[in-house]
């Protein structure tokens, strides 16, 4: 395990220098094409029962697929590459520097005033309709995303890639791939997208609670006080923590109503602090940053000290 830390800190330092691979290489690309081809297959189905079962039996067998895939291939590689190979697999799971950038861009876009713009900008990483947003609305829902995928994006393939190498990862990145495309509420995915959806909370449930512990580590216990008196007012198990947390850290009031597709809904305020402005993009980024810096290095002090 000492190893594998030493691999996934290496990997967090590659994707901050280099970033993903082009799309005609990355896993997680390949992952979002097999997903969309299931997808094409059963959203015909009618009877609810068998969504159900054709969206269970998709997110237990494409995340064993991945991890057995990527097992042998690292297995038949020559023990002379596994060492660089795993690390450049673990690195396509890790997405710091990516957000990173579109994060900034929004940021960038703000600060010289085309809000036009920054919605644009924003809207390729959210979720939320960002057409009619404000520039305060474009600032949180900038925040909101680097703080989630400070644990999604960056902290839990970290520790899947820790616990299990390059295998681990990828497969955590097929279950989080399997939420983003098929874990929505809404008709036709609210039977084929469950299983993926609570299988995506039960994986992120600790890498959630170790990216609070070490926002907080960073910014004091306001992030902590935040994300327990917060975190369980919202509807999702584990973003609204680190969201919490983010806003205990930064001094922020994220959270609060976002429209999906049209329909309004009402969510959580999280924090008492001010709003986001255009500039606390940047903050939110580097407090990612120095998160998850600071779980890499933890991970390979604990696998050192452990072993001695």
């Amino acid at each position: 395990m000492q190893g594998r830390a030493v691999r996934v800190a290496a990997a967090l330092l590659l994707d901050a220098l280099v970033g993903e691979p082009p799309e005609s290489v990355h896993p997680t690309v390949w992952m979002g094409r097999a997903i969309a081809v299931f997808e094409r297959k059963s959203v015909v189905l009618k009877d609810p029962s068998a969504r159900l079962t054709a969206g269970a039996a998709l997110a237990l067998s494409l995340p064993t697929a991945v991890f057995l895939t990527t097992r042998a291939a690292l297995s038949l590689a020559p023990r002379s590459l596994r060492w660089p190979l795993e690390v450049a697999l673990i690195s396509t799971t890790l997405s710091m520097r990516g957000l990173a950038r579109a994060a900034l861009a929004v940021e960038h876009e703000l600060e010289r005033g085309d809000l036009n713009a920054a919605r644009a900008r924003v809207g390729e990483f959210v979720g939320r309709d960002t057409n009619d947003l404000s520039r305060p609305e474009v600032a949180r829902a900038a925040v909101e995303s680097v703080a989630e995928n400070t644990s999604d994006g960056v902290a839990a393939p970290m520790l899947y890639g820790v616990l299990f190498g390059a295998p681990g990862a990828l497969a955590y990145k097929s279950i989080n791939t399997l939420d983003s495309m098929l874990g929505y509420r809404e008709p036709p995915y609210t039977y084929l997208g469950r299983a993926s959806a609570r299988l995506d909370d039960l994986a992120n449930f600790v890498p959630a609670r170790l990216t609070v512990l070490a926002v907080t580590a960073l910014t004091g216990s306001g992030a902590t006080g935040a994300a327990y008196l917060y975190g369980p007012l919202s509807s999702s198990l584990n973003a609204g923590w680190v969201e919490a947390a983010f806003a205990g850290g930064l001094g922020l009031r994220l959270g609060g109503t976002n429209t999906y597709g049209g329909v309004t809904r009402p969510g959580a305020v999280l924090g008492t602090g001010r709003s986001p402005e255009a500039h606390d993009i940047g903050r939110a980024v580097v407090l990612m940053r120095r998160a998850c810096a600071l779980l890499a290095a933890l991970n390979v002090v604990a696998r050192i000290a452990g072993r001695g």
